[in-house]
């Protein structure tokens, strides 16, 4: 994480905590606030000994909750949200948070250590809104290797682990474009990207293995520039003998720092297996797709965690 916390120090955001009554919480921003890392804003009544550098909010008595109000209406009142359950929705933490962030008094939240992911994802896209280049809201984690000569240094992307339960071909192309972004962001490298199958290059038939071949078209014709492909077996995607054997000539077989998995369940399965087989780091979930990075935490998170994840919500919001 060294080098993404220096990158982020230099950055000097603002993240909103929903969550700020949370002992894991309070120590992670104690450690940013003390570090420099980013400004953090906690989302709360101030406690009787509140950390250094550490900024509270306690909605009830903010005098931005009207603000935020009135931005939820104006968001979600084609939806039939009224005036006053926007305003009873705004003095919700998790909603105040994520307002700050769409009103661009804050520059990213993180939360989920405490609610559920749905109830993170809700809100960040009631109150933040997808990017509108973005078709589709999914998540990438950062899978950080004990073998450097993988991915780059270490450090390979890996989605959907979190969001999108069961792609189709063209759900898959953008989870693919928005990952390649993530890793030029969070990596920073230019991105290899694979699109997993249980097929390489024909060895394998079946709709899944269509599905795959036509994200890979799709992602070529949207796309032209990116090093990408697919269908592609996870042998042949990492390892560069078995890349040049099953798939000749390919530029990205055998060097991939980016992996599509087809579906949900092949990836949290994936990523898990790495992350407790082989000794790998899993940093994430992070959130792609939105006007602004509002990400999400595991709720057996511990405060390391918040405050990596604090530090690549920071590095997401350059880049919005």
């Amino acid at each position: 994480m060294s080098g993404l916390i220096e990158r982020a120090r230099k950055l000097k955001k603002t993240i909103a905590f929903p969550e700020g009554t949370d002992p894991r919480v309070l120590e992670a921003a104690a450690r940013l606030a003390r570090d420099g890392v980013v400004r953090p804003v906690l989302i709360g009544p101030k406690p009787d000994k509140p950390p250094a550098g550490v900024e509270f909010v306690d909605p009830a008595t903010s005098p931005q909750l009207a603000k935020y109000a009135a931005l939820y209406y104006e968001r979600r009142r084609a939806k039939g949200t009224t005036q006053v359950e926007s305003a009873e929705i705004a003095r919700r933490p998790l909603y105040f948070a994520s307002l700050m962030v769409g009103a661009g008094d804050a520059d990213g939240s993180v939360g989920g250590a405490v609610n559920s992911t749905a109830e993170t994802v809700r809100a960040a896209l009631h109150a933040v809104g997808p990017h509108p280049r973005a078709r589709l809201v999914s998540s990438v984690f950062i899978m950080a290797l004990q073998d450097r000569s993988q991915g780059h240094n270490g450090l390979m992307a890996f989605a959907d682990c979190a969001v999108v339960v069961d792609p189709d071909a063209v759900q898959l192309a953008d989870i693919a474009i928005a990952t390649a972004e993530s890793t030029r962001v969070l990596i920073n490298t230019e991105p290899a990207v694979a699109l997993l199958s249980f097929s390489t290059k024909g060895s394998g038939k079946g709709p899944m293995v269509d599905k795959v071949v036509e994200a890979m078209e799709i992602l070529k014709a949207r796309a032209p520039e990116l090093s990408a492909d697919g269908e592609l077996q996870a042998d042949a995607a990492v390892d560069a003998i078995v890349g040049k054997s099953k798939a000749p000539g390919s530029k990205v077989a055998g060097r991939a720092n980016t992996l599509v998995f087809p579906n949900l369940e092949s990836a949290n399965i994936g990523y898990k297996l790495v992350e407790r087989l082989g000794g790998a780091m899993a940093i994430g979930p992070f959130m792609q797709g939105l006007a602004k990075p509002a990400n999400d935490l595991s709720r057996g998170c511990s405060a390391e965690d918040i405050y990596n994840v604090a530090v690549v919500t920071a590095l997401q919001s350059e880049s919005n």
